[in-house]
């Protein structure tokens, strides 16, 4: 019996980063795979929505895909990029790297222009194949929300062993080729403070950041209901505040709001 799953194709939509975003989501539809469990996920605490169905295979993804292109071509609509983010983290598929190459072939066939992104939470960027498929692509978005490593076991969640040096150490190895994201907010969750905006968090953070040497820094803020509803926006004083110190130090930075 074959077993026809959702496409793992959505989209397009407007991204406030990234333009008109082609969405990839390399996880089934009912329910997503990570290894964080961050509190402010829009999707959901990762727990709660355990998948039961299996990941979309190599084959599912490089058809929808292709489809999806094909749909786009003869409407006349081009995607500025196509990215892999959706309802946990790309790179924890098993095959993430073989799909990258087939994105990349099919991103030349039909829109060559368009971009290809990964927004990842970099906790799979020690696998070599990983790290040599985001080194291929125009945009590997990294997650780096801080350097506290408290505030990231709190605000986070990671499943499983997380060390803040190990990661930035993977980060350095791109030598520039990668981009920085950051999320800053404000509010409280279990009666602990979640502001890090202040210079006891971005201070750190920031001299990580130049050690990392990315070619961008993207930082933003929550734009939609969380299961926590005690967390809150960082106003735009504070982004812009913190974007103007990472471009004080020769490192480009967007603010979302």
């Amino acid at each position: 019996m074959t077993v026809i799953y959702p496409s793992p194709i959505f989209g397009p939509i407007h991204s406030r980063r990234l333009g008109v975003s082609l969405g990839i989501n390399l996880l089934p539809a009912d329910g997503k795979v990570c290894s964080f469990d961050c509190i402010y996920c829009e999707c959901g605490f990762n727990a709660d929505h355990r998948p039961h169905q299996p990941l979309p295979t190599r084959e599912e993804v490089r058809t929808a895909l292709e489809a999806k292109l094909k749909e786009m071509q003869a409407a006349g609509t081009a995607p500025d990029v196509l990215t892999f983010a959706g309802n946990g983290e790309p790179t924890a598929h098993p095959h993430f790297p073989e799909i990258i190459d087939d994105t990349l072939a099919l991103r030349d066939r039909y829109f060559p222009a368009a971009k290809v992104s990964v927004l990842s939470n970099s906790t799979f960027i020690h696998r070599p194949a990983v790290f040599d498929a985001l080194n291929r692509i125009d945009n590997n978005i990294l997650k780096l929300d801080t350097v506290d490593e408290d505030y990231i076991r709190l605000i986070d969640r990671p499943c499983g062993a997380y060390s803040v040096a190990e990661i930035v150490k993977q980060m350095k190895a791109f030598k520039g080729n990668c981009i920085i994201q950051t999320m800053f907010l404000k509010g409280g969750y279990q009666g602990r403070d979640m502001d890090n905006t202040s210079d006891k968090f971005v201070l750190p953070w920031l001299e990580t950041v130049k050690e990392i040497a990315p070619r961008q820094v993207m930082i933003y803020t929550i734009d939609r209901e969380t299961p926590d509803h005690d967390l809150r926006k960082a106003t735009h004083e504070e982004l812009d505040r913190i974007a103007a110190l990472v471009r004080a130090a020769g490192i480009p930075a967007t603010a979302s709001y």
